[in-house]
């Protein structure tokens, strides 16, 4: 009787320990994750509150009434693709289906900023998480091109877990409820799908990563080169196949224990996950995508660990609030809602993973609650520039002298040093870096972007580094491409280029073809 009634609680297929942690964590009983939390949710409100400012200062040029790609003529070709607003609506769920004029789209993601702020704060409840949320959703299903990357809906899912890591009203760093462990688990369940679907996806998409050779090109043709990338570019070739054994053992080897029972086990996992994201951050401008990964890794880590990081006054503030912590029926029951809806939805991402036919970064169902990710699953060999030029000549001609347009952030004039802005997006820079990689007729909008350039306006230049015609437009501009490579560390120039195309022809207003084309578009 008494082996019975000491495994009556037993999982089938678990080890009685592991049973035992389980059973234990679910009813609150584990590790003390009062600083786990603390941590986590100031590291997601730092998040959110960069990409409300990305969207704030630059949405309205992006997707404005008069913007490159405006939302007013992106919603009812989704409504005629689907064929009546109601599908259209249940396939792209957004806020901005019933209103979208710039005011509108302003106001929204400065909503977004004051609220991250909140979080950043410390000030965090279901509520201000929840809108936060929404706001995000309803911005990617609109933003088109400018938000299809990965992190968009990873941010959203993460988002969406840490709405029942907090109490409904108490938005206090510490509050009355206690951290609920199964949301930590799903944090955690968070991580080891995003890395193992990074790690898979490389293996089976680019030979270079089998080959230990895809760091020898990966710095410099990644999308946005940082200041110390010449240097890890520089490095010799068995460092860099180093750096591709431990990239493939932080994605594929450390995942498998972030659930491990034994607690230095995973906060090894956890420490490793970590080291890739920071190595990342520091060599190159990856957005905020190494951000918001390290913020499921820091469920990884328990209060034993953050007690010995964190400032005495955290720590005895959260030893106070887990003395007086009181549980909750409703959250408990919330908690075990979202916990079985992520069970039942990780089934079609567990078989993306297992699949030899993997897909990178996808949503299964409208509101990407639970996703599939991957990040550089082939790796450029070699690095293209558009280099967008203008002059004031009326008829250009071999004489003609070209002034070119420079970018905020992305490689241009070949003696400028690369700039470090993650974890801030720059969004025309990245699309110009995939437009380089094609043809123009596959990125539509740079044409668009050449006719705005044309009339000198306003909010588009606000998306450059500097308008080098003050005194008016250009009458005439061009787009040149060019093949470009890091000069090692010390030279005289960070970059040499070589010319080997164009890529746009010289266009003008009045220039029937651009006329034709922007009618074409609706533009």
């Amino acid at each position: 009787m008494s082996d019975r009634r000491e495994h009556d609680t037993d999982v089938p297929g678990l080890r009685p320990e592991w049973t035992e942690a389980l059973v234990r964590g679910w009813r609150g009983e584990g590790p003390s994750l009062w600083l786990t939390r603390f941590v986590v949710l100031r590291m997601l409100g730092l998040v959110y509150l960069v990409a409300f400012l990305v969207a704030a200062n630059q949405v309205v040029p992006l997707i404005g009434s008069r913007g490159l790609t405006p939302i007013s003529l992106y919603l009812p070709a989704v409504e005629h693709h689907f064929g009546s607003f109601s599908a259209a609506f249940f396939n792209l769920p957004s806020l901005f289906w019933f209103a979208h004029s710039d005011g509108v789209l302003l106001g929204a993601m400065w909503l977004g900023v004051v609220l991250s702020a909140a979080v950043l704060c410390g000030y965090a409840n279901s509520i201000v998480l929840s809108i936060l949320w929404l706001l995000y959703l309803s911005l990617i299903h609109v933003g088109q091109r400018w938000y299809g990357y990965g992190w968009e809906m990873q941010l959203c899912e993460t988002g969406f877990l840490a709405i029942f890591l907090v109490p409904l009203l108490d938005g206090r760093p510490f509050p009355r409820r206690p951290p609920p462990t199964p949301v930590i688990w799903l944090f955690r369940w968070l991580i080891v799908r995003i890395m193992l679907g990074a790690g898979l996806i490389k293996l089976r998409g680019d030979a270079c990563w089998t080959e230990l050779t895809c760091l020898y090109f990966h710095f410099e043709t990644q999308p946005i080169p940082g200041p110390l990338t010449p240097y890890f570019n520089a490095l010799p070739h068995w460092a860099l196949a180093g750096g591709v054994l431990f990239n493939h053992f932080a994605e594929l080897v450390a995942p498998l224990f972030v659930f491990a029972p034994r607690r230095r086990l995973r906060h090894a996992a956890g420490a490793v996950m970590l080291a890739l994201q920071v190595t990342l951050i520091l060599s190159g401008n990856l957005a905020f995508l190494n951000w918001l990964t390290i913020v499921p890794i820091l469920a990884c880590f328990d209060d034993t660990l953050w007690r010995r990081l964190l400032p005495g006054a955290l720590v005895r503030a959260s030893e106070r609030a887990r003395e007086r912590a009181q549980a909750s029926r409703g959250q408990g029951r919330a908690v075990a809602g979202v916990f079985g809806v992520v069970g039942l939805l990780s089934i079609f991402p567990v078989s993306n993973l297992l699949s030899s036919r993997q897909a990178m970064n996808r949503s299964f169902e409208p509101l990407g609650l639970v996703n599939t990710y991957g990040a550089f699953g082939s790796v450029g060999r070699k690095r293209y520039e558009i280099v967008f030029e203008g002059t004031r000549d009326a008829k250009p001609d071999a004489r003609t002298k070209w002034t070119a347009y420079a970018f905020k952030c992305k490689p241009g004039d070949p003696t400028r040093r690369p700039c470090w802005i993650t974890p801030y997006h720059l969004r025309l820079d990245w699309q110009i870096w995939f437009a380089a990689m094609g043809q123009p007729y596959q990125h539509p909008w740079t044409v668009h972007f050449v006719d705005k350039l044309l009339e000198g306006d306003e909010k588009t230049l606000s998306l450059l580094a500097d308008n080098p015609f003050p005194d008016g437009p250009p009458r005439t501009i061009r787009a040149e491409l060019y093949r470009y490579e890091l000069s090692p560390p010390g030279a005289a120039t960070v970059w040499t280029r070589q010319r080997v195309s164009e890529w746009l022809p010289p266009l003008s207003k009045g220039d029937p073809r651009l006329t034709r084309f922007l009618e074409m578009n609706g533009w």
